[in-house]
């Protein structure tokens, strides 16, 4: 009976370490999903082709993506990326976008109608409103990412900025061209 408890906990053992290291690589692509991950801007724009930060960090991984697509993340991401993975730094692809400073949306509350579409469009929760009151855009929590401006009927939402005295900056969706105002 010991004999037979023992070729049990032996096989057992035996069963437990071949799960343990059966997949290393796995294991080890993960953490490195995490690490690019961790380097991307989190701005869920899916300018890269992907719908988020993270698919984009897997596919780079799976090497089904390049580095260089990453706009919001621009030159300084593609280096960090090219460092941890041993790659040659390269320029940001254009046919991903442009990189440029960072934009949060804003709403013009005179204009808006409140029919929430921006509010399911936004990936990070940063509009506050209500079906047919007024929108607000959360400034903290905006990524840039410009996904409410498509949705938008009425064309309330802009991308803006702020210089270094402290005037708003609109960039008009349409043309990206930028308009100081007071």
């Amino acid at each position: 009976m010991s004999g037979v408890l023992i070729i049990l906990l032996l096989a057992a053992g035996i069963g437990i370490f071949i799960v343990n290291n059966k997949h290393p690589d796995t294991r080890d692509q993960e953490r490195l999903v995490d690490m690019i991950d961790s380097l991307l801007p989190q701005t869920q724009c899916e300018k890269c082709g992907y719908s988020g930060c993270r698919p984009y960090a897997e596919a780079i991984v799976r090497n089904q993506a390049d580095i260089n697509q990453c706009p919001p993340g621009g030159q300084h991401t593609i280096r960090q990326l090219a460092y941890l993975l041993g790659r040659d730094i390269k320029p940001l692809n254009p046919a991903y976008g442009k990189s440029g400073p960072k934009t949060i949306a804003w709403i013009d509350e005179d204009i808006c109608i409140g029919c929430i579409k921006c509010i399911h469009a936004c990936p990070v929760d940063a509009i506050a409103g209500a079906l047919q009151q007024m929108h607000t855009v959360i400034a903290e929590l905006c990524t840039g990412c410009e996904l409410c401006i498509a949705p938008c009927p009425v064309d309330c939402i802009s991308m803006v900025l702020t210089n270094r005295a402290g005037h708003r900056i609109k960039l008009k969706p349409e043309t990206r061209s930028a308009q100081v105002s007071s």
